[in-house]
C-alpha cells in the first residue's frame, strides 16, 4: 500500500502534534501508519489500556499492517487514555472500542482537546458532526455550536460514519448532485443495498439496487457519467489525502474486487462497477461499490476531515 504519496502537496501548513487513542487496535494501527508519513501531522503520543501503559508500542501491539512498523513507532511509550497524557497534542485521533470510547472521548472534549473519532458512541449527538469527508465536510461548521454549548475555546469532537456505509453514501451523493430530486426524505427514490461479508483482509463490498422517482430513469451511461464527474469539496480544497477521484468507475465485468481494488487511490476512493439495468424491472439500476474499511471508512477519513476542516474559511482558525 502507498502511504507516502499524496494527491496534492499543499505548502504552508506546519505539522501539528497529534496523538492516537486505542493505538493497538485495527483502526488505531491504521491511524499510526497513515500519520507516520503525513505532511500535516507529527505523531507524538499513543494511548491504550492501563495494562499496556508504560510499555513500548512494539512490546504490546500485534502489528497487522501491510508495511513494517518503524523503529521510531515501535519505541513510542504507551500512555493511559487520559487528557493529562495528551496535553501537548493539538489533535487526537480516536480508534477506541465502543465499550470505552463514549466516556473517554467526552472527557477529552471537556478538557478542551480536539478529537476526531471513529467510534459510534457520539454519532447521533446533534452537536457532534457526523462527516463523510468526500460528501459533507461542510457539516464541520457545527463545531461552532458545539463549542458554545460546552463553553470551549478550542476543543471539538467529530465522528466518522459507519465503515460499511461509506461505499454507499459517496455514490449516492454523486447521484443526488446530478439528479436533484433524488433521496428527498427517502420519498424520491427507493434504495436497497446489502454489504457482502467475505473472508477478506480489508474492504467492504456493497451490492446496490436503485429506483428513481423521476421517469424516465437515468440510463446506465448517464449514471456512469454522473459518478465519474463527481468532485467533492475536499478535492476542490486540494487536501493532501483527498483522492484524485472520489469515485472510480470500472468497466470490467468482474470488478471491483476487495483484493484488487480496495486500495484504489491509496484507499481514499470508492470503486464502482457492474452498473446495469435491473432485468427484473423491479429496480431501475444495479451496481457494486467497494470501499476500504479502515482508510476512507475509518482512520483515513479522520485525517482527511482534519485537513479539510482547517482549510474551510468558516472554521479555518479553530481546527
Amino acid at each position: 500500500m502507498d502511504v507516502a504519496h499524496f494527491t496534492h502537496d499543499r505548502k504552508g501548513f506546519p505539522p501539528r502534534k497529534c496523538g492516537v487513542l486505542g493505538a493497538t487496535g485495527s483502526v488505531g494501527q491504521r491511524f499510526i501508519l497513515l500519520l507516520a508519513n503525513h505532511p500535516h501531522f507529527t505523531l507524538t503520543t499513543i494511548g491504550a489500556s492501563e495494562r499496556s501503559a508504560g510499555k513500548r508500542y512494539r512490546e504490546v501491539v500485534r502489528w497487522k499492517q501491510a508495511l513494517p512498523m518503524s523503529k521510531e513507532l515501535g519505541d513510542l511509550v504507551i500512555q493511559k487514555c487520559v487528557p493529562e497524557a495528551f496535553r501537548d497534542c493539538e489533535i487526537v485521533f480516536s480508534g477506541l472500542d465502543i465499550d470505552v470510547a463514549g466516556d473517554i472521548e467526552m472527557e477529552f472534549l471537556m478538557a478542551n482537546l480536539r478529537v476526531f473519532s471513529n467510534a459510534k458512541n457520539h454519532r447521533m449527538n446533534p452537536l457532534v458532526p457526523l462527516v463523510a469527508p468526500t460528501v459533507n465536510i461542510n457539516h464541520l461548521d457545527i463545531i461552532a455550536h458545539q463549542r458554545k454549548h460546552y463553553n470551549l475555546d478550542k476543543g471539538l469532537l467529530v465522528t466518522n460514519s459507519n465503515c460499511a456505509v461509506i461505499a454507499l453514501v459517496i455514490p449516492f451523493a454523486a447521484l443526488q448532485a446530478a439528479y436533484r430530486t433524488l433521496f428527498h426524505c427517502y420519498n424520491a427514490s427507493r434504495i436497497r443495498s446489502r454489504v457482502s461479508r467475505f473472508a477478506v483482509l480489508d474492504g467492504h463490498l456493497a451490492c446496490v439496487d436503485v429506483k428513481f422517482q423521476s421517469k424516465p430513469a437515468p440510463t446506465v451511461e448517464e449514471v456512469n457519467g454522473a459518478l465519474r464527474s463527481y468532485v467533492s469539496e475536499a478535492q476542490k480544497m486540494q487536501c493532501p489525502s483527498a483522492p484524485q477521484n472520489a469515485i472510480v468507475v470500472m468497466e470490467e465485468q468482474d470488478r471491483p474486487q476487495p483484493r484488487l481494488d480496495r486500495e484504489t487511490d491509496r484507499g481514499y476512493a470508492v470503486s464502482i462497477g457492474r452498473i446495469r439495468e435491473d432485468a427484473s424491472g423491479i429496480w431501475d439500476l444495479k451496481f457494486v461499490a467497494l470501499s476500504h474499511n479502515t482508510i476512507i471508512g475509518a482512520a483515513g477519513a479522520s485525517l482527511l476531515k482534519r485537513s479539510g476542516g482547517s482549510q474551510r474559511l468558516s472554521i479555518g482558525q479553530i481546527i
